[in-house]
C-alpha cells in the first residue's frame, strides 16, 4: 500500500509540475489581464469561468481520448501550433494597438460584451491557457499511466492548475487598478508584441516539424 501511495504521489507531483510548467500561469497572467481590462469586473469573473472551463475540458478530454481523436480526424499537433499561432497573432495585433478603454455608451458599443463569451474560449481558453504544449503534455502522461488509478492524479493536476489560473484572471482589477490607464496600455503593447512572437514561433515549430522528413 506504502508503494501504491508514493507511485502516485510521484506521478501526481510530475502531472502537476509538467502542467504548471507548459500552461505557465504566472507568464500568461499580463495577457490575460490585459485582453479583459476592458471588461467590468462582472464580465471577468464570467470569462475567468468560461475560459478555465473550456481549457478544463479541451485538456481532460485529450488526457483520455487525445490519441483517439488525432487518428480520427487524422490531424497533428503540428496542425494545433500552426492554429494557435494564427489565433495568437491576430490577438497580439489587436492588443498592440492599445487602444483605449470607454464606457459603453452606445448600441453599438453595448455589443461588446458579447465578446466576453467569445474570447473567453478563444482565445483565452484554447490556445493561451490549454494550449498546444498542454494538450500533448497531458496526453503524454496518461499514456504512462502507472495504473488505472493514475487518471485521477492527471484530472487533479489538470484541476489545480488551472484554478490557480482562474484566480489570476478573476483577481486581474487588482493589477490593473495597481498600474493604472497608462500603465496598462505599456503592458498591453508590450503583451501584444510578445504574444504575436509567440504565435510566429508557433508556426515556425509546426511548419518545421512537418517539413522536417521532406528536407531530411
Amino acid at each position: 500500500m506504502d508503494a501504491f501511495l508514493q507511485t502516485e504521489l510521484q506521478f501526481f507531483i510530475l502531472c502537476l509540475t509538467t502542467l504548471f510548467t507548459l500552461i505557465n500561469p504566472i507568464g500568461i497572467a499580463p495577457i490575460l489581464v490585459v485582453m479583459t481590462e476592458r471588461f467590468s469586473k462582472s464580465e471577468r469573473i464570467t470569462i475567468a469561468k468560461q475560459g478555465t472551463i473550456t481549457a478544463c475540458i479541451i485538456l481532460i478530454v485529450f488526457a483520455f481520448l487525445g490519441s483517439l481523436i488525432f487518428n480520427l480526424f487524422a490531424i497533428t499537433i503540428e496542425a494545433i501550433q500552426i492554429m494557435g499561432g494564427i489565433i495568437f497573432f491576430r490577438s497580439g495585433f489587436k492588443m498592440l494597438e492599445a487602444k483605449v478603454g470607454r464606457s459603453r455608451t452606445t448600441p453599438q458599443e453595448e455589443t461588446e460584451s458579447q465578446e466576453s463569451d467569445d474570447i473567453a474560449i478563444s482565445p483565452i481558453g484554447i490556445p493561451l491557457i490549454a494550449g498546444p504544449g498542454a494538450i500533448t503534455a497531458t496526453m503524454l502522461l496518461s499514456s504512462k499511466v502507472p495504473n488505472v488509478h493514475s487518471y485521477i492524479s492527471i484530472g487533479l493536476a489538470i484541476l489545480l492548475v488551472l484554478s490557480v489560473v482562474y484566480l489570476i484572471l478573476r483577481n486581474g482589477d487588482l493589477i490593473i487598478n495597481a498600474l493604472g490607464v497608462k500603465g496598462m496600455r505599456v503592458i498591453q503593447r508590450l503583451m501584444g508584441l510578445i504574444l504575436m512572437v509567440i504565435a510566429v514561433q508557433f508556426v515556425i515549430n509546426g511548419v518545421s516539424t512537418v517539413l522536417q522528413p521532406l528536407l531530411a
